[in-house]
């Protein structure tokens, strides 16, 4: 899945590179040596100069995350001799024997279904079967039945022992017994399978599970062709805006959309080519002629009045003290009166 996405990026990387190289061509073309460009000219090839840097550098940081990713996983692609030691293994297994696929596969070569004793199922043989190492096999030919039973371990089928068709799809097995139980119920074993793959979302690319999980993988846009290994889909929210009146409103009063009365219009066009205009003058007509007056417009004028004056002067106060009092007391006179000059 890794080495797609970076052939992926690679052939991305070569687009990009080649638009990069006709864009600042074209722009050289367009400069060469003048001292003043027009922008309209000049600013477009600017901004695709722009995108396909930015478009480059998102290739460079996608290359840079698989290549994380990549690092992160050398560790467990070690061979297990050199992450456990042989003590060890042999300490696990015990007295258990290990067997190769070839070890298993010979000894299941005599291990072959009788079509005739499973009457209602429909089993392929290689006997009865054209094309029968071309088979679309489900799970990516592994044994549906060892995935289910024995906690996921992935154990190759062997089409010879007989392949098993059910609901349009196709299923091999590691051995006779496993067969038998898997035809028995599929359907459990079927929905087992896809559990086994929720728990394990790896499962999916590696059984070829995208029909069974469609919001994993865009199953029904692939091109004929087209691996399976596909690019994982990407969400985001987005909007969109359009003008309200994005062409200008063109009302034509002289439209008619009935024939006749197109029909109409054109005899009456047709009818004023033959026509002529004539022009007659009477005795009390004949002397006039066209005359012009001209005057003087009015002019701005202003004039003054006189305007009314006035002044004021210092009203007379006058303090008396004494007036009442004693008969022998003094009367005095005080003149408040402000002058005028104040």
């Amino acid at each position: 899945m890794l080495l797609a996405d970076a052939c992926l990026c690679a052939k991305h990387v070569e687009m990009l590179q080649t638009a990069l190289s006709s864009q600042m061509k074209l722009l050289k073309e367009t400069i060469q040596a003048r001292t003043a460009v027009p922008t309209a000219n000049v600013f477009p090839r600017f901004k695709s100069l722009s995108e396909l840097w930015s478009a480059l550098q998102d290739e460079a940081q996608l290359l840079n995350i698989l290549r994380s990713i990549l690092l992160s996983l050398q560790p467990f692609t070690a061979a297990q001799a050199k992450i456990f030691s042989e003590a060890c293994v042999d300490g696990l297994l015990e007295a258990a024997e290990v067997k190769t696929d070839q070890q298993r596969m010979a000894e299941s070569a005599d291990e072959r279904i009788v079509p005739a004793e499973m009457n209602p199922q429909e089993w392929l043989l290689p006997e009865t079967t054209t094309s029968f190492d071309e088979l679309p096999l489900q799970y990516n030919g592994v044994c549906g039945y060892s995935l289910v039973t024995r906690d996921g371990l992935l154990l190759p089928g062997y089409p010879h022992i007989g392949v098993f068709h059910h609901e349009e799809k196709l299923y091999v097995f590691s051995s006779k017994e496993a067969a038998l139980a898997f035809a028995s119920s599929p359907g459990d074993f079927i929905a087992e399978v896809a559990e086994k793959a929720k728990l394990s979302p790896e499962l999916i690319q590696l059984l070829q599970l995208h029909r069974q999980f469609s919001c994993v993988s865009p199953y029904s846009e692939l091109q004929p062709g087209e691996s399976l290994l596909v690019k994982p889909i990407t969400k985001c929210e987005s909007g969109t805006q359009t003008d309200i009146h994005p062409l200008e409103t063109n009302i034509d009063k002289s439209y008619e959309w009935n024939e006749w009365e197109l029909r109409r219009k054109a005899i009456k066009l047709a009818d004023l080519r033959t026509k002529e205009t004539r022009s007659m003058q009477t005795d009390l007509s004949h002397r006039r002629r066209e005359t012009a007056t001209q005057t003087w417009p009015p002019k701005d004028a202003a004039t003054q009045s006189k305007r009314d004056g006035d002044s004021s002067v210092p009203r007379p106060q006058v303090y008396l003290a004494g007036l009442r009092g004693q008969r022998d007391a003094h009367v005095v006179k005080i003149n408040l009166t402000r002058p005028v000059d104040q």
